[in-house]
């Protein structure tokens, strides 16, 4: 099911519905596909380019998750990021790309209750680079997320480097040792056994138990990172602790405090630096073959 629109007429209480274009004429499409992996239907966004429709290029990637409880509409809705990114690309400030927003709910992007990190990596990017004219390689592909979305984008950066040439990480879920008593992440599935929260399965799932092997791998990955100073769960502190990590390897790492709590002010604030910076180190679109195009929308 393929369904076009634009940010310039959607309202909170909708889903994404077909619109009069903004002047920049990109796009926002509804996909749903069998997943293998989660044994069920499964829903993404895209934003496509100005161009898309008509043109012959092949496109740098970014997968985009959303937080705790959302969903494939998030980023559109709520976090306008259609109109952020016309107008990057409208100064040349990120390349023309294509952006992929998928549907988690509350699985933390883990493999606990569904095997949604197993699904991301083995379902939606591939069939997501299949069906449209996306440049699959990690030299064009990035990955980030807000809150859950963080704790997610960092466990795939980290987890699968060689896929990701770069992770933005906005207001990151990424406690340590474990969650404020407010947390989300103390009441979803994913990180309860019992019925209750279980300080150790958090432990085994969260970023640090995966630093060794990643280090081991000598793999490079960029790193944005921000949060809100008034950030109710003092996400602010915590991704000082991960940047401080990565400057002391030398490693590229960006860190920005915002004005605000943890919410879409901030979030659709800061992703405009999200999306420079992670788009600095991936490929720029390229031109392909009729033939080539010939398979995709």
């Amino acid at each position: 099911m393929r369904l076009v629109s634009t940010l310039a007429a959607i309202a909170a209480s909708v889903l994404i519905a077909t619109t009069t274009p903004v002047s920049a004429e990109s796009i926002l499409v509804s996909e749903r596909f069998n997943s293998a992996t989660l044994g069920r239907d499964w829903a993404y966004n895209l934003y496509l380019p100005d161009g898309y429709e008509t043109g012959q290029l092949r496109y740098p990637v970014l997968y985009l998750l959303h937080g705790n409880a959302g969903n494939e509409n998030d980023w559109a809705v709520r976090g306008g990021i259609q109109r952020t990114a016309d107008d990057l690309i409208s100064r040349g400030e990120i390349p023309p790309c294509i952006i992929v927003m998928p549907a988690a709910g509350v699985t933390w992007y883990v493999d606990r209750e569904e095997k949604m990190e197993t699904a991301l990596i083995q379902d939606l990017i591939p069939q997501a680079e299949a069906r449209y004219r996306i440049i699959g390689e990690r030299s064009a592909r990035a990955i980030a997320g807000l809150s859950m979305g963080g704790y997610g984008a960092l466990r795939f950066a980290l987890k699968y480097p060689e896929m990701f040439a770069a992770a933005g990480l906005m207001s990151p879920a990424i406690y340590v040792p474990e969650p404020p008593p407010t947390s989300s992440a103390r009441r979803v599935p994913p990180f309860q056994t019992n019925g209750q929260f279980d300080p150790e399965l958090w432990k085994s799932l969260n970023y640090p138990s995966l630093l060794d092997g990643f280090f081991a791998r000598n793999i490079v990955m960029p790193l944005y990172l921000d949060s809100g100073d008034d950030d109710e769960f003092q996400i602010e502190y915590h991704a000082a602790v991960l940047h401080k990590l990565w400057r002391d390897r030398g490693w590229p790492a960006e860190f920005r405090v915002a004005d605000g709590v943890h919410d879409y002010n901030v979030w659709s604030n800061t992703v405009a630096e999200a999306l420079r910076f992670v788009f600095g180190p991936v490929r720029r679109p390229e031109l392909i073959r009729s033939a080539e195009a010939a398979g995709h929308p």
